[in-house]
């Protein structure tokens, strides 16, 4: 069983940064492919990033490309958001997923193990 623990959340005006991070339990975490989700309040969890095993390819949502970015530590068994440019439609509970030798990252379904989620609130 691989626990995820996410942290970074907070409260942060509109334009702002902030760096998520999610640590694993888990020593094979570089096994894993590792993405990140978010859920607002009434809307479904959508695919935010993802990042692969090595050689650590990145994928995004289309609605992040170019402020947010993925990448992981595998010595440390931590996978990071770093979030540039925030607005209010990034307001969500983040979540961090992991997904054993995954390849196909952007459906939820597809992960086997979440984290408790981090709160990101953006003001306007």
């Amino acid at each position: 069983q691989v626990q995820l623990v996410e942290s970074g959340g907070g409260l942060v005006q509109a334009g702002g940064s902030l760096r998520l991070s999610c640590a694993a339990s888990e020593r094979t975490f570089s096994y894993y492919a590792m993405g990140w989700f978010r859920q607002a309040p009434g809307k479904e969890r959508e695919f935010v990033a993802a990042i692969t095993m090595r050689p650590h390819r990145s994928h995004y949502a289309d609605s992040v490309k170019g402020r947010f970015t993925v990448s992981r530590d595998d010595a440390k068994n931590t996978v990071y958001l770093e979030m540039k440019g925030l607005g209010p439609d990034d307001t969500a509970v983040y979540y961090c997923a992991a997904d054993l030798y995954g390849t196909k990252l952007v459906m939820a379904s597809d992960y086997d193990y979440w984290g408790q989620g981090t709160q990101v609130t953006v003001s306007s």
